[in-house]
């Protein structure tokens, strides 16, 4: 739970459009979309509200999974590599053994700096307490995350094999 985070409050917390805007890309999917989508910016054809991690999921995805327990989040990111053609929107945990896990099958990542999310009433929520990835998987994910760092969103690393020369 993020510092700005009330115990007990909704952990539903929306990608803001101007995350979009600087990708550049329209998603086939997004794999983790609530079921009201009044206020989703998500550009993409088809939405998965509930039980996507039991469903096929096809294309290019979109998805900002629950932040929630680490065996959560590594359930979502096995997913979503094991599929892998899309872009992930996580915290930026880089000391977290998911994390570390998903770094190693990551095409690249996006460090962004604190992105303000979108609540479920529309309205922007306050700083949180810690940064932002997206991870790419897939070559037209890969150029969407370029686009934003060229952009100027964030910076992109690129997950290197341990023991690879440098």
């Amino acid at each position: 739970m993020g510092a700005y985070e009330a115990a007990g409050e909704s952990d539903e917390w929306y990608t803001p459009r101007y995350i979009f805007e600087a990708l550049g890309v329209r998603f086939d999917l997004d794999v983790a979309c609530p079921v009201d989508r009044t206020h989703i910016a998500v550009p993409a054809d088809s939405f998965i509200s509930e039980g996507s991690l039991d469903k096929q999921w096809s294309g290019l995805i979109w998805m900002n999974p629950p932040f929630g327990h680490q065996a959560t989040k590594r359930k979502w990111l096995g997913k979503f590599f094991d599929h892998g053609n899309g872009i992930a929107l996580t915290p930026d945990r880089t000391s977290a053994p998911w994390f570390r896990e998903a770094w190693r099958r990551a095409d690249i990542v996006l460090f962004t700096p604190k992105i303000k999310f979108v609540r479920p009433d529309g309205s922007l929520g306050l700083s949180p307490g810690t940064g932002t990835c997206l991870w790419a998987a897939g070559p037209v994910a890969i150029k969407a995350l370029h686009h934003a760092a060229d952009g100027g969103l964030g910076i992109v690393a690129k997950p290197i094999s341990p023991g690879a020369d440098q």
